[in-house]
């Protein structure tokens, strides 16, 4: 402070609406009259840059929420109902069968990412070019993202490849438009409250754009994902029931690649263990790992082993970030 302020005589004069009206200039100067088609995942990101991106062009933002088989339980429907009340312009596309293909066999976490990105990429050129005019492609790419993937003026070296950086094929014949590429997870919400959406919307913790093919350790398919989307199901909504889930900033499940020996009733169980995560955090650069009451673990544990067929072992992340990363790839 003492430096920023005192001494290079900056003042802190960034703030929501600013930021609105400066953007929604900067994005009509950018468009023109050009029509915008974006990719919706029903958080908080996404939603932002397609409210951007309304104010500015109004109807000629075309968005697109893309079922790939790796959401969380019932969420494509529960997405595109609430984009209703939004007066956004929304398409839902099931191309669970085509992510399924490209994902099949392929274990390692970069080789996944690689595939989902570029299976992301072939459906919005595929949907873009049935819609007349269009001319950019709209993103919810914030700051970590482009930390995390590329070396940013400096030496920070690749941690993990996010599908919505490093720029567009050659056979895509659309400009990116990312409206929060410079903000942190934070400032985005804070944005967002400006905006008038709602605290609910706000609050949803965030999730991975390759989805539950990242918390899926090894291979992907349409019964190991079922079983995550079981297991998340019971956790966060046991946060909710509990009264917890304001308290943590993001939370999941991750299905790991191993099986253990457990007791069901008589019989010797041979099945395939779960691990519960759950971080505080301001912009996810660091996190911390929260301590949910023992009591509260311990009866979500019971939950999962009880009703998700396939699951004989719950255990909990406490692992911070730096040195662990919050998702497992």
């Amino acid at each position: 402070k003492n430096f920023v302020h005192d001494i290079a005589g900056c003042f802190p004069s960034w703030t929501p609406d600013a930021f609105i009206e400066s953007t929604v200039d900067a994005l009509r100067a950018q468009i023109g009259g050009g029509k915008v088609v974006l990719g919706l995942s029903g958080g908080v990101d996404s939603t932002v840059a397609a409210m951007l991106l309304k104010e500015a062009i109004g109807d000629r933002l075309y968005c697109i929420f893309v079922n790939n088989g790796l959401l969380r339980k019932n969420e494509f429907i529960s997405v595109l109902e609430q984009y209703e009340g939004l007066g956004l312009n929304v398409k839902g596309v099931d191309a669970s069968a085509d992510f399924y293909a490209a994902l099949d066999q392929q274990e390692d976490p970069e080789a996944k990412r690689k595939a989902i990105g570029r299976v992301f990429i072939e459906v919005f050129d595929r949907e873009a070019m049935a819609i007349s005019g269009v001319e950019f492609l709209g993103q919810g790419t914030i700051y970590p993202d482009v930390i995390e993937s590329v070396s940013v003026n400096g030496p920070s070296v690749t941690i993990k490849s996010h599908h919505n950086v490093g720029g567009l094929p050659d056979f895509m014949k659309l400009s990116v438009v990312e409206p929060l590429r410079s903000l942190f997870k934070d400032e985005v919400r804070r944005v967002g409250k400006a905006l008038g959406l709602s605290s609910a919307l706000l609050g949803r913790y965030p999730f991975p754009g390759p989805g539950l093919a990242i918390r899926i350790l090894g291979s992907i398919t349409p019964e190991r994902v079922k079983i995550l989307q079981e297991v998340d199901n019971i956790f966060i909504q046991g946060l909710r029931d509990s009264g917890l889930y304001d308290e943590v900033w993001q939370a999941g499940a991750i299905l790991l690649p191993v099986n253990s020996v457990g007791v069901m009733g008589d019989e010797r169980t041979y099945e395939q263990v779960v691990a519960l995560r759950a971080v505080q955090s301001t912009d996810g650069m660091t996190a911390d790992w929260v301590h949910l009451p023992y009591e509260f673990l311990a009866r979500i544990s019971n939950s999962i082993i009880n009703n998700v067929r396939g699951v004989n072992r719950v255990v909990y992340d406490i692992s911070s970030k730096p040195p662990a990363t919050i998702e497992w790839e």
